[in-house]
């Protein structure tokens, strides 16, 4: 991945989460290659004591990094440390902390400060426990649904990603008996617009193909085993088709996957959490990356928890926040390319935007045989 000339240096804000799993351990272990810092510039908010003790025990000599007093001190090309407390905390390894929520929510709090007065570019979320977070300042499912509220987003959409597979969820973290009741074709079609917006602005794909799964085993079986595929999936496709929406399905679930009909799309939509986090996570988990379509701001996570069974072990690979800090370079910089395009689209040629990204007749035709 390389920086083009005409590209600025982006600045990613990193949000320690919880510190007694292994979100330290990845962060320093990623940015430890000073190559990346001629890509983006990092600011860690978090706990310089705690960053210390994992830069001691990982025997990394070399590892520096500059404390700032708040975001407008940012040095370029440099780590640099925001600190959320000087005080002494006690890390517990695997172990659920009160005390570690409270300092994860506030380094939430703080980026999201600096996002929105633009010293910061783009947000990286380290893993946070769910159970330890929960409080009256923060009841949500996790990172998805506070983000939400919190950028005053219309909605949002989980969207997982790795190098050939983007898969989404209509429903997030509800549990298994309330899916049905919460499906309706407005949701999903909400949903999949966001996908198609984010496919387009996010990723420069200007006609994408979307795959839309079956909530049912066999997708209802032609409604002997359910029919929400009909009553509610099929009259989104309609809708999608008449907007311009390269939406298709609905497809049973297990075949789609086992016959590897995802490589067909720029990406499946699934009714519900584990029917495309299982897949992916099989298929992508080391590379995995979490990113919130459909908020005004960039932000991505490692596609994995606190891992609280390896915590302290210094086993834990950095690929999936390395990849974060990726994609949230490249989303940020393909916003702004879109945004030019848009602007002024002959500049860059329509005849050239189409060939580039479009997706021909006949292509369409052999995805809805």
């Amino acid at each position: 991945m390389t920086q083009s000339e005409h590209q600025e240096i982006v600045r990613i804000a990193i949000t320690h989460g919880d510190f007694n799993g292994i979100s330290y351990e990845i962060i320093v272990k990623a940015l430890n290659d000073a190559r990346l810092l001629e890509m983006f510039t990092p600011v860690v908010y978090g706990l310089p004591k705690v960053m210390g003790y994992h830069r001691k025990n990982m025997n990394l000599t070399d590892f520096n990094y500059q404390m700032i007093d708040h975001a407008g001190q940012i040095a370029p090309q440099r780590i640099n440390m925001v600190s959320m407390s000087n005080d002494e905390f006690k890390i517990e390894f695997g172990k659920q902390s009160n005390v570690a929520g409270q300092m994860a929510l506030k380094a939430l709090e703080a980026a999201i400060a600096d996002l929105k007065n633009n010293l910061v570019d783009v947000m990286v979320t380290a893993p946070i426990n769910k159970a330890g977070i929960h409080s009256q300042d923060f009841p949500f499912a996790g990172h998805t649904e506070y983000l939400t509220q919190r950028f005053h987003a219309e909605d949002s959409l989980m969207l997982l990603v790795t190098d050939d597979l983007r898969v989404a969820t209509v429903t997030n973290h509800i549990p298994v008996k309330e899916i049905s009741g919460r499906l309706s074709s407005d949701l999903i079609y909400r949903k999949l617009q966001i996908l198609n917006e984010s496919l387009q602005k996010d990723f420069l794909i200007y006609r994408p193909k979307i795959a839309v799964l079956g909530l049912n085993p066999h997708a209802g079986d032609n409604g002997l085993i359910g029919s929400e595929e009909k009553d509610i999936i099929h009259p989104v496709l309609q809708r999608a088709e008449k907007d311009g929406i390269l939406a298709f399905g609905p497809y049973p679930a297990d075949g789609f996957f086992g016959m590897g009909s995802y490589k067909n799309f720029d990406a499946v939509l699934g009714m519900y959490h584990d029917q495309v986090l299982v897949p992916f996570k099989l298929m992508g988990v080391e590379k995995g990356v979490n990113f919130t379509a459909g908020l005004p701001y960039v932000r991505t996570s490692p596609d994995h928890g606190t891992a609280y069974e390896i915590a302290g072990k210094f086993e834990a690979s950095e690929e999936s926040m390395r990849q974060a800090l990726y994609l949230a370079v490249d989303i940020f910089n393909n916003r702004k390319k879109w945004a030019e395009m848009n602007a002024n689209p002959l500049s860059f040629g329509q005849e050239d935007r189409s060939n580039r990204y479009s997706t021909s007749d006949s292509e369409v035709d052999s995805l809805a045989d």
